[in-house]
């Protein structure tokens, strides 16, 4: 399928990164998913060859890439496995953060070190009884001079192990009403006073990405590290959202096409009944479905990334392929695993560490049932 909006320069980018990972994390991925970790070395060499956030600006160090090379970057990420999920949300969703609503000083501080993988990133919204809901953040930052003093719980961070820098969202403004307005992001490197990191949290699938707990308890961070405005945090979540689901979607769609190929590989091989099982119709008809679907998710995904890259608001269709791309991942999941038969469900196969992987792609950057309320809002109900 052609694929508009990517060039000739995004197709040698492509052809660059799946040679590099082919050599460095194909080999070594099933040890780092038993390990639980993807190596900092890892990390440092996908800095050394540009593959951390090349989008950013020349004088940070990056080479001022377009949004497609962030795609590419998702796509070839997801073909290896769920479990380097930890890179794409420092790549696209992290840095960002800063490289938007950070001031020059902190720019340079923090970015040049995110681009050599020196610096791993990791973004704490979630809270032990919060979910999806930000308005309800119970993690609290109280100026005292030049600092803030953070106490409260995050859960369910990526990179929580092996990260140096977390954005942390938290409540600045305690009587803030509507609440949503006393919500600041404030960074916290990894050796602030008062921040220590919890259990690292055992996941259904995608292992290697590391997941913890993160607990501030009277933590000083200095006030030099609030990221833009006090009490604008809300509104810098909800800005860079449609990116993140829209990024979701991308790797949905990209594990969905691998999925098949892994699937495909299987049933023209496997023989029973006197022929391979891709010559029964079941199993042909199976395919057909599959491949016709996600076909259907490509192109709406597609559209999305060219429109997202001429920014335009696609908040709702964006909503929509987020939770349609991921539901289907999970569809495809259940039914290559299925054309495997008892194979399917041995751990030998990728296709079962494939299926438990997809399973968290409809709760992560906001759940499915979150995202269909948010459509039902934006067509007028």
């Amino acid at each position: 399928m052609s694929r508009s909006y990517l060039t000739e320069d995004h197709n040698i980018f492509r052809s660059a990164l799946r040679k590099f990972l082919e050599k460095e994390a194909l080999p070594n991925f099933e040890q780092w998913e038993r390990d639980k970790l993807v190596p900092r070395s890892f990390w440092n060499k996908m800095g050394e060859q540009g593959f951390l956030a090349p989008w950013v600006d020349e004088k940070y160090g990056g080479v001022n890439a377009d949004f497609g090379f962030s795609v590419i970057i998702n796509e070839e990420l997801e073909r290896v496995g769920g479990g380097l999920v930890g890179i794409n949300n420092h790549n696209d969703i992290v840095v960002p953060y800063i490289n938007t609503f950070g001031n020059e000083e902190q720019k340079q501080r923090w970015i040049p070190g995110c681009l050599t993988g020196d610096i791993i990133t990791g973004i704490a919204m979630t809270e032990p009884g919060g979910g999806s809901d930000l308005a309800s953040l119970r993690t609290t930052a109280v100026r005292d001079g030049d600092y803030y003093i953070l106490n409260g719980e995050k859960t369910f961070i990526t990179s929580g192990v092996i990260g140096d820098l977390f954005i942390v969202a938290c409540k600045t403004d305690l009587k803030a009403d509507p609440v949503h307005k006393g919500i600041s992001l404030i960074v916290v490197e990894k050796d602030t006073p008062g921040f220590k990191k919890g259990r690292q949290l055992e996941k259904v699938g995608q292992h290697s990405s590391d997941t913890s707990e993160l607990i501030f308890e009277d933590a000083r961070v200095p006030a030099a590290n609030l990221l833009g405005e006090e009490g604008k945090g809300f509104y810098y979540l909800m800005e860079k959202l449609q990116q993140e689901r829209l990024l979701v979607a991308v790797g949905a769609v990209a594990t969905s096409e691998k999925m098949l190929e892994i699937t495909i590989d299987y049933v023209t091989q496997r023989e029973a009944f006197g022929k391979t099982i891709s010559k029964l119709q079941n199993t042909q008809f199976k395919i057909a479905e599959m491949a016709t679907e996600i076909q259907i998710a490509r192109t709406f995904v597609d559209d999305l990334i060219v429109n997202h890259m001429e920014k335009k608001d696609v908040v709702t269709q964006v909503s929509m392929a987020k939770w349609w791309t991921t539901d289907l991942t999970k569809k495809v999941a259940a039914r290559c695993l299925q054309l495997h038969g008892g194979y399917g469900f041995m751990e030998e196969y990728e296709i079962a560490r494939r299926f438990r992987d997809v399973q968290a792609l409809s709760i992560y950057a906001g759940t499915n049932e979150i995202m269909k309320t948010i459509i039902a809002k934006r067509i007028g109900l």
